[in-house]
């Protein structure tokens, strides 16, 4: 989930930054194995066969293989599902052939990472991240910190299954066409977060922490509003999220271009009950409440009985 960007590149700047955080529940899951030819089945299967044909080159790998995909992220709706479905199949392919991980490099080497590096870190290690972006663009975003989220916080996300967030060519005009990203805008995005919310998460101040997301949220809006048609790309999302402001969730955004928005509460038991008190109005508008992750890409060997997450070194 991405929460916001730290600044957009032009004349005074060459760097994007960004805050994220991964969640719990909502994922990509796929299987590996070697057979007498390749294929996948499932969801993503021609992105996948792209991704597995290029590690296959770049690692050297003789042979076939069959991808089996459990799961995956709605795609186009701000959640990062493009890095995440690369990373766990280079993570997959790495663990089948006995290879070291290396995920910053097979990230840059599959096209992901290009202006925020959340979804790389969270595939890594997990937690409330933060980037301040390429320093080349041979390489993925840096990350400068990673706070662990409270576990007793939950994420309160909105979907809309009519709408799709800008993605591929229209982004990168997007981006050309928006007039530069105002400097004192960076430098109050950037107090918000050094000031506001990285204290606050780690002192378990959510009201603090959610004034400056929603603070944050709000000059992005303002500023991705000609491209995308307002603070939200879509309004159904829009309404859904001050019906969760009013009666209580803190926090309210919209993850990168949408159309998936979110919000906070402070408890399990308090996101149930405002989401109770706020529920959308139509079918197509869906909420769900989710917990953060504070830990990297879970990955699973049964061949050889044992499960390790990337960033945790536990086996």
């Amino acid at each position: 989930m991405h929460l916001g960007f730290l600044d957009i590149p032009g004349k005074a700047s060459s760097r994007f930054g960004s805050i994220g955080l991964p969640l719990e529940g909502i994922s990509t899951r796929l299987e590996i194995t070697r057979a007498a030819e390749t294929s996948v089945h499932g969801n993503e299967s021609a992105r996948i066969s792209a991704y597995l044909s290029a590690l296959r080159s770049r690692l050297g790998l003789a042979g076939h293989h069959r991808v089996t995909v459990l799961e995956t992220i709605p795609t186009h709706a701000g959640l990062g599902s493009g890095t995440q479905l690369a990373l766990a199949v280079s993570a997959a392919l790495r663990t089948l052939h006995d290879l070291p991980f290396d995920v910053r490099a097979d990230a840059a080497f599959l096209g992901r990472g290009g202006r925020s590096g959340i979804g790389i870190a969270a595939f890594d290690e997990g937690g409330l991240i933060f980037d301040a972006g390429k320093a080349r663009d041979d390489l993925t975003p840096t990350v400068i910190s990673r706070i662990p989220f409270p576990s007793a916080w939950r994420a309160i996300l909105v979907f809309d299954g009519r709408s799709q967030g800008i993605h591929g060519d229209a982004e990168i005009t997007a981006f050309r066409t928006l007039a530069p990203f105002p400097a004192a805008h960076s430098a109050a995005i950037c107090r918000h977060v050094l000031m506001e919310i990285m204290p606050a998460v780690i002192e378990r101040d959510i009201l603090t922490f959610g004034n400056a997301v929603t603070a944050i949220q709000q000059m992005l809006g303002d500023y991705f509003s000609p491209t995308q048609g307002g603070r939200f790309t879509s309004p159904a999302v829009e309404e859904t999220l001050m019906r969760l402001g009013e009666c209580g969730a803190v926090g309210i955004g919209q993850s990168s271009w949408g159309p998936t928005g979110f919000a906070f509460a402070e408890s399990q038991a308090a996101a149930e009950r405002i989401v109770a008190r706020a529920a959308p109005h139509d079918t197509q508008t869906t909420i769900r409440i989710l917990a953060g992750r504070n830990r990297g890409a879970k990955i699973t060997r049964e061949a050889a009985p044992h499960a390790f997450e990337l960033g945790r070194g536990t086996y």
